[in-house]
């Protein structure tokens, strides 16, 4: 076996960590940017269409969360076969996942074809004309799907082997493409809200093909291993698990903000989504985490590893403290961006102390977890997140709406929902269970 790559010095420099997460942020970034260009042309075709593309992209957002949990699960397992020495091995990893991907995307595609009416259908409601435009729209975006999770497994390997700069060009260039052709084939090639599925299916065809391409450039085989897909599998589904759990918890809060009234939804909806703006960036720092830290132990440096960790969670919370800042000087200002009724800005002061106090822990938080992901440690992350959502956040607001503290009770409920979970990621990290070395763990 060769030397390993890197010592966990030169690894844990936050030069080297920015230099991996930046480039993460971009590709992060890329495809929300994209799906409001996307809504910004389709808008301009009327209500109906824009109503389409709403149900149609709530199930293609799905579908690309399922590619990040296919990313998350690649990265740590290639990138200690990387910090390992052995670079053929982390990339076999990508093409084992890149396998699972193009499975799972064939079966969303035809499952599309034959189901995707009904299930707009279940998503609109009575309102026809918005359930078939969907159905229409959805059916030729759901052709995209094999290359966009393509690209997700093969983000996780390049990745995971510490190579950000290659998805930051077979990502943002297709999407940028996509954003040329939506307003193209829509409105001069006369093809409506298709034409808007269609830019997606050649963006995300595209992407998957470069990412493919870099696999075969690669050489090595790429012949499936069933062995190696059922272990992906494992830790896909512990991470498929504790998605769902964050799904359950913030589905339910919704819930409960619209039985406070419109404007309480609407001012939870705001924070909401800015608090979803946060979490991308400090997801950046998780990636490199993730990569950085299996490379460590899969180099057998379990020190190392921990000296990472420990300078990860600080940055998450420098990160987490200049969130605070801003968000806190944009109270007066931030909510009137998104709305012009004061009662819904009212509401939003409402959640506003929270959602600041929230940033310095959330930093964190999210800085551990990708550490955990990277060690391999998933069942943990499971575990603790489906208890501190069962045992704090839904009970924490369901209590809120019980005793009618309004939008505060339910922003204290997400705070307690964080405090827990950083207790726990704390505890773990002290306590050393979770750096295990070896190429893979055990």
């Amino acid at each position: 076996m060769s030397q390993p790559v890197a010592t966990a010095p030169e690894t844990a420099s936050p030069r080297r960590i920015a230099a991996l997460a930046l480039p993460a942020l971009v590709v992060l970034a890329a495809e929300p940017l994209y799906v409001l260009v996307d809504t910004a042309v389709v808008g301009h075709l009327g209500r109906v269409p824009l109503a389409a593309l709403a149900v149609g992209g709530t199930v293609l957002t799905l579908i690309a969360w399922l590619g990040t949990v296919v990313a998350y699960g690649t990265t740590g397992r290639s990138a200690r076969r990387f910090g390992a020495g052995d670079r053929g091995a982390a990339v076999a990893e990508g093409v084992q996942a890149s396998w699972l991907a193009l499975g799972v995307g064939v079966a969303v595609a035809v499952g599309m074809q034959l189901g995707g009416g009904a299930l707009t259908r279940t998503l609109a409601g009575a309102d026809g004309d918005v359930a078939d435009a969907a159905a229409q729209w959805l059916r030729v975006a759901a052709l995209g799907a094999p290359g966009l999770l393509l690209a997700a497994a093969g983000n996780g390997w390049l990745r995971g082997i510490q190579d950000t700069r290659r998805p930051l060009w077979f990502v943002l260039g297709p999407n940028l493409l996509s954003a040329v052709l939506c307003p193209l084939l829509v409105y001069p090639a006369g093809l409506g809200l298709v034409g808007s599925a269609v830019a997606n299916v050649i963006a995300q065809t595209i992407s998957g093909a470069l990412f493919v391409g870099a696999l075969v450039a690669e050489r090595v085989s790429l012949s499936p291993r069933p062995r190696m897909i059922a272990q992906q599998l494992v830790l896909s589904r512990d991470l498929l698990i504790r998605g769902l759990a964050f799904q359950a918890s913030f589905l339910s809060a919704t819930a409960v903000a619209a039985r406070f009234g419109a404007a309480a939804v609407g001012a939870h909806q705001i924070a909401l989504q800015l608090w979803f703006l946060t979490a991308l960036v400090l997801d950046a720092l998780a990636i490199a985490a993730q990569a950085l830290v299996g490379a460590a132990l899969g180099a057998g440096d379990a020190a190392g590893a921990r000296g990472l960790a420990r300078r990860i969670a600080l940055l998450g919370g420098v990160c987490g403290v200049a969130f605070a800042v801003l968000i806190a000087a944009g109270a007066g200002v931030v909510p009137g961006w998104f709305s012009s009724d004061p009662q819904v800005r009212d509401q939003a002061m409402v959640a506003w102390p929270w959602f600041v106090a929230m940033q310095p822990l959330a930093g964190v938080v999210f800085a551990l977890d990708g550490v955990l992901i990277g060690a391999g440690d998933v069942r943990y992350l499971r575990n603790l997140t489906i208890v501190a959502a069962l045992g704090g956040f839904l009970p924490a607001i369901w209590l809120a709406y019980g005793l009618d503290l309004g939008l505060g009770g339910i922003w204290a409920g997400l705070t307690l929902f964080v405090v827990l979970r950083l207790v726990a990621l704390l505890l773990r990290l002290r306590s050393g269970g979770w750096a295990v070395v070896g190429a893979v763990r055990a």
